[in-house]
């Protein structure tokens, strides 16, 4: 394991101060808690002690529950986020949100938090600018593969629940989670649980789908409706800000991505323009008609 990621870790539950065996293959307080480490990450998770669900309207009205690390851990076993073989169209939207995602991370940012780390694309962009950047994902199987296909110095993978971090309270400069909190179950407490960790005047990235309208189907297992997606809620300008306590500073939010070059297939036409003029357009589109598919949030600790 990395040094640097050592020594931003404690105890998830406890906050502890964490040591690491001899022969690095677990980590334990002093109490005796312990977390095994595999393939150089490590396992900060204890389904024992997942955290105590709110009850959200979905599973209310469904009489039904959401193990969500249960979820999670099988849908990067099953579903490849390193797979490339997607439409077109998908591809320069996904682009674009991840060149959005570049521009707001300031440029004095030494350490990085990507939370729910997907295909490793963060990393692959800032160890390119000296950043020590850490992959998080609730599973073991993302992180490995992005240590894997991206190994440096400055690079760390680990397995932990964005609701109990293992992390030191003010320790990251950036934190990023890119289309995540549409599938958490309660989104105040996952920005206060991300806000912890950063530095004050530190960054909170968000990106999210823009006053999406969830579509449900119904389950073949459990005959019971499920969201598209997994996606359990959707923001706006409205509702995005009554996350945030008084003792952060909402910097800005901007929805882009206008739907109708979508539909219309302009991406292929504008898909060469620098991002910088692509987004000239984009905001004039969405103010001819609004119709952003792409939320992202910037958010500085007080």
């Amino acid at each position: 394991m990395k040094q640097f990621l050592i020594s931003k870790l404690v105890d998830p539950y406890s906050g502890e101060e964490l040591i690491i065996s001899p022969e690095n293959d677990f980590l334990k307080t002093a109490n005796g808690n312990k977390y095994f480490i595999k393939n150089n990450i490590a396992i900060m998770i204890d389904a024992a002690r997942q955290i105590k669900q709110h009850e959200i309207e979905l599973h209310k009205n469904f009489d039904s529950s959401f193990d969500y690390i249960n979820h999670y851990e099988t849908d990067a076993a099953q579903f490849d986020y390193f797979n490339d073989d997607e439409p077109y169209v998908t591809k320069n939207e996904r682009r674009r949100s991840r060149q959005a995602i570049i521009n707001a991370v300031p440029e004095n940012t030494l350490s990085i938090l990507d939370i729910g780390c997907g295909s490793g694309w963060l990393a692959e962009h800032f160890l390119q600018h000296e950043k020590q950047i850490i992959s998080s994902d609730i599973s073991i199987t993302n992180p490995t593969k992005t240590l894997s296909k991206f190994p440096h110095e400055n690079h760390a993978g680990i397995v932990c629940d964005a609701f109990n971090l293992p992390f030191k309270n003010n320790c990251f400069d950036c934190i990023v989670a890119s289309e995540v909190i549409e599938h958490v179950f309660d989104p105040a407490l996952f920005v206060d649980s991300l806000l912890q960790k950063i530095k004050p005047g530190g960054m909170l990235i968000l990106v999210t789908p823009y006053n999406e309208k969830i579509e449900y189907f119904l389950c073949v297992h459990c005959n019971k409706p499920t969201p598209k997606n997994a996606h359990l809620h959707s923001f706006n300008e409205k509702n995005i800000t009554a996350l945030f306590k008084t003792t952060t500073t909402i910097i800005s939010t901007d929805a882009f991505c206008n739907k109708y070059f979508l539909k219309l297939r302009l991406y292929n036409l504008l898909s060469f323009l620098p991002f910088r003029f692509w987004k000239l357009v984009d905001r004039l589109a969405n103010k001819i008609a609004k119709k952003p598919t792409t939320f992202l949030i910037k958010t500085v600790k007080a």
